[in-house]
């Protein structure tokens, strides 16, 4: 069963790395973010539409590996309608996931990273355009990168 799984887990990554769901500029966003993982070479821009509190509309562009580009794929499936609150309590379940493999309440399809752990290198490469977000919603300015010490 375990197999079962993992090929589910590496389709759904591979389905979303191949056809990446909001993936496209977003010209009246509210606020974006960039984030650059120099070890892998993923690059992505993050852009955001608010509405008061919530996440309205939510898309990407940029490239990497196929971990990086999932993750920034499933991630703006599972924030779209979401308030802040809800974003940094998925952001604090999905970084537990990605460095441990335990996996915290419900996080949905966003279970296919929990074997990242197992991987050092590509916890990175899944939490890129988590830190992104946050940087988004921070309105911070600078570029995040993996290579910063909050990552």
């Amino acid at each position: 069963m375990f197999d079962d799984l993992s090929d589910l887990y590496q389709e759904v990554i591979l389905d979303h790395c191949k056809h990446p769901r909001n993936f496209r500029e977003m010209t009246a966003a509210t606020c974006s973010a960039q984030g650059h993982n120099p070890l892998c070479g993923d690059q992505l821009k993050l852009y955001l539409t608010l509405d008061g509190d919530r996440i309205r509309d939510v898309s990407f562009v940029g490239s990497g590996c196929c971990i990086s580009k999932a993750s920034a794929s499933l991630l703006t499936e599972c924030v779209k309608g979401k308030t802040r609150a809800e974003v940094g309590k998925t952001f604090d379940q999905v970084r537990e996931m990605v460095t441990t493999g335990k996996i915290e309440g419900d996080v949905g399809r966003l279970a296919v990273f929990a074997g990242v752990h197992k991987y050092p290198a590509r916890v990175k490469c899944a939490i890129l355009a988590w830190h992104a977000l946050a940087a988004a919603l921070n309105g911070q300015g600078q570029p995040v990168s993996t290579e910063s010490e909050d990552i």
